[in-house]
Parts: structure tokens; C-alpha cells; sequence
């Protein structure tokens, strides 16, 4: 009898100590760190995020949107880094998390921290000046085949940036060399849109929310997206590639990761909160302004992608000449 009740206690004592874990909360200001400047896609996502975290009251710290810009987001990855095993640091994580590691750019790749979950897709496109020659894809395509360095291409936020490898997947899919193409990177998608706008470049790949406003006001012009479909509103008139005839279909995945070391439930505490933010109406709204593709994935199936996407990524970004094999 009296080995019962001891089996008992420790069952007690286990699923309370099991409880205490599961019942982790932030207990200070939680940043959410973006590796760009403001304005651009990383941004939005982070300052959406913090917005409905806040007035959903799904935390109860507060929370900052901390911006790092700078060396492709390696300054971010660097200052989350800093803070292992310290949930209180999120980071808005992007597809440079990976080709900056291959590339050699960061030390740091996606092993060194802990996804959170994947939030959405974006898809990319391609914007010029609505003073531009190139009024269709087709017409981009013809001037690209003819000659790569006479379209100046702009993008965030450095080379090997998933912005740049869907302009260098068009130029393979055409069966031209992605290594010919005249590419700039800046630390921002609203930087690069800003010299769009004035004329010092003739191209820019960014994420359709980024330049919405300016095809609506009839300063920019987008002549292909790289969705499986068309969008929804206001750009639903503009063809994606593969209806141009060519076969590209590529975005970027924008997730939230954590320092390395955090607990599995600080993991489950975060993945929790997200999956209820991204549940909001207000977070809808915002996917289908800002042109997002809706796709929470959790935790454990994220990590196993990112493997995958480093893998498929390092191969590309062979054949732009930014990785060795």
C-alpha cells in the first residue's frame, strides 16, 4: 500500500511539474526582431504580428518591433543569436536565413535557431516604372534574352536573396544564364522601390503588397507574378508567368523563429499564440491586402521543410554563381 501512495505522489509531483512547464508566459517586453528597415514585407509582418498580439491580448508583456537592418539580415541574426535560450527575442525569419549560410555571408543558419511556424507565402513580382519600355513580361523576357545588363534589377535585401532568385529562376526558365543578370541589392524592398520610382533602376522583385499602391496610382507597373494563380482586387488584371509562357512559380515563406535553446514549451507556447493571431480576422484582412498566401505551418513539420529548402536553395544559388557546389 504504502508503494501505491508513493507511486501516487510522484505522479502528482510529475504532472505538476509538468503544468509549471506548460504554463511559461512571457515575463518581461518581448522584441520581434526584423533583419530590414521599415516598410518592407519583414516589417508588415512584424508590426501585424505585434498589433494583434496586443489588442487580441493573446500575451501579457508588452512587445517591441526591433529593426536591424543591414549585411542581408546577418546584424539580426547576430543580435537574436546573442540571446540563447531566451524566448523573450523573436525574429521575423526569411528564406535569407538560409542563402546567407550558403553563400557564406552569416555563420548563422537556420540550425542556430528555433522555428516558432511559418506564417505565410509571398509571392513575388515584377514591377517597373510605368514610364518604362518594358510593358509586358514578354517584352522583359526579349530584353533579358538580348541583353541581361541592360535591365537593372533591384531588390531586398542582398544577393541570394529570394528576391534575387526569382529573377534568376526567369532567367533560367528562358534559358538564359542567371549569372549575367545586372543585380543590386539594397537593405530594403522600400528602397529599392524608391529608385525604381526615380528612374535609377529598371526593375525591382519584391512582394506584390510592396508596390500595390503604387500600380493603383499608376506609377509602377507589374508585368508578371510568380504565383500559381492570378491575385485577388487590384492586381487580378496582371498575368502570372506561366500564362506568359513561362514556368515560374516561386515565393518566399515568412515564419517567426526563436533563439536556439529555447524550451519545447516556450515553442509550444509561441506556436500557440501565433496559430490564434494568425486566426484573427484582422490577420485575413491583412493577407489578402498585403497579398499573402495563407500557410501556417507548425513547429515540427517547419523544421523539417527548412532542411528541404536549404538543400533546393543551395542549388540555385549555384547556378547564379553565389554558392559552390
Amino acid at each position: 500500500m504504502k508503494f501505491r501512495d508513493l507511486s501516487f505522489a510522484a505522479l502528482l509531483m510529475t504532472l505538476s511539474t509538468a503544468g509549471w512547464a506548460q504554463a511559461w508566459s512571457p515575463q518581461k517586453n518581448v522584441e520581434i526582431v526584423v533583419g530590414s528597415a521599415p516598410g518592407g514585407s519583414n516589417d508588415k509582418t512584424a508590426r501585424q504580428v505585434e498589433k494583434i498580439l496586443v489588442e487580441k491580448k493573446l500575451v501579457n508583456s508588452s512587445l517591441t518591433v526591433v529593426n536591424k537592418p543591414g549585411g542581408g539580415s546577418t546584424i539580426a541574426f547576430n543580435y537574436v543569436n546573442q540571446h540563447a535560450g531566451d524566448a523573450h527575442y523573436l525574429m521575423v525569419g526569411t528564406t535569407a536565413l538560409l542563402s546567407t549560410h550558403i553563400v557564406g555571408t552569416s555563420k548563422l543558419g537556420h540550425a542556430d535557431f528555433t522555428p516558432i511556424a511559418s506564417l505565410f507565402n509571398d509571392y513575388v513580382v515584377f514591377a517597373v516604372n510605368a514610364n518604362s519600355s518594358i510593358k509586358t513580361g514578354k517584352d522583359l523576357a526579349e530584353r533579358l534574352k538580348k541583353d541581361p545588363q541592360s535591365v537593372a534589377i533591384g531588390f531586398a535585401t542582398t544577393l541570394g536573396s529570394h528576391n534575387h532568385i526569382a529573377a534568376g529562376l526567369l532567367m533560367k526558365a528562358m534559358g538564359g544564364n542567371p549569372k549575367a543578370l545586372k543585380a543590386i541589392a539594397y537593405k530594403g524592398s522600400a528602397d529599392a522601390i524608391t529608385n525604381l520610382l526615380g528612374g535609377h533602376i529598371d526593375l525591382v522583385t519584391t512582394a506584390a503588397g510592396n508596390v500595390s499602391a503604387h500600380v493603383a496610382s499608376g506609377k509602377l507597373r507589374v508585368v508578371g507574378v510568380s504565383a500559381d494563380k492570378r491575385f485577388p482586387g487590384a492586381l487580378a488584371g496582371i498575368p502570372t508567368w506561366k500564362e506568359q509562357g513561362v514556368d515560374l512559380v516561386y515565393g518566399g515563406w515568412r515564419a517567426i523563429m526563436g533563439p536556439k535553446g529555447i524550451t519545447p514549451a516556450q515553442v509550444a507556447y509561441w506556436e500557440s499564440v501565433l496559430r490564434k493571431a494568425t486566426e484573427a480576422p484582422e490577420w485575413k484582412t491583412d493577407l489578402e491586402k498585403n497579398y499573402w498566401s495563407d500557410d501556417f505551418v507548425p513547429s515540427a513539420q517547419f523544421r523539417k521543410d527548412l532542411d528541404q529548402d536549404y538543400a533546393a536553395m543551395k542549388s540555385v544559388l549555384v547556378e547564379l554563381g553565389l554558392a559552390k557546389q
